[in-house]
């Protein structure tokens, strides 16, 4: 069975029969990877606490048919420890690796696993609000996958000028280029929309 090693995120476990566990994890080199971590339930486990959401492990896999087998861990970074005890970061967290799991089913970018870990690593830091965060990783997570319209220039003629959000396009245009019903942007939510 071949094997490999890699950083990953902890996205998300589910339990697997009486001591094991089965780990989605996000991989800054092989995208997502639903793995067995046998007997981690037990309460002798060595590597059990490790593969906790939110964590960061460097982890050994073995190559599998439907799923791999995690062989070794090593905890690299513990932000769940943090985020728990805050219930606006944790749902921001969760809402976060949520997102980083759909959107990097067919994805395998290294620049998912650096964003899931940028976000994780500002919630636990406490220095901003976790909605900013969350909205913040959300806007760069869909376009990083291309699902995102330009917020910088006016979708039909390419003006900077943008004062309206077309909420049905999703983007931004110009007076002249607005469809209806487009929300008019003050200079606070242009700011706002540019920081993100």
């Amino acid at each position: 069975m071949p094997h490999y090693r890699d950083e990953a995120v902890v996205i998300r476990t589910h339990k697997l029969g009486e001591v094991d566990r089965i780990v989605t994890l996000l991989t800054k080199n092989h995208g997502q990877v639903r793995a067995v971590a046998k007997g981690v339930r037990k309460t002798s486990s060595r590597i059990g606490a490790r593969l906790e959401p939110f964590m960061v492990v460097d982890v050994q896999l073995y190559e599998g048919r439907n799923l791999d087998t995690v062989s070794q861990v090593e905890q690299l970074a513990n932000y769940g420890a943090v985020i728990v005890d805050d219930y606006a970061r944790y749902t921001a967290a969760s809402a976060v690796v949520e997102a980083a799991e759909r959107l990097t089913r067919e994805d395998s970018s290294s620049k998912h696993y650096l964003l899931v870990l940028g976000a994780l690593r500002a919630l636990s830091a406490k220095e901003q609000a976790s909605d900013q965060i969350l909205d913040s990783y959300l806007l760069r997570a869909l376009a990083i996958s291309g699902w995102i319209a330009n917020l910088t220039s006016c979708q039909g003629c390419g003006s900077d000028q943008t004062v309206l959000f077309s909420v049905h396009s999703g983007s931004v245009s110009c007076a002249n280029c607005a469809q209806p019903g487009s929300v008019r942007l003050g200079v606070e939510g242009i700011a706002h929309v540019g920081s993100l």
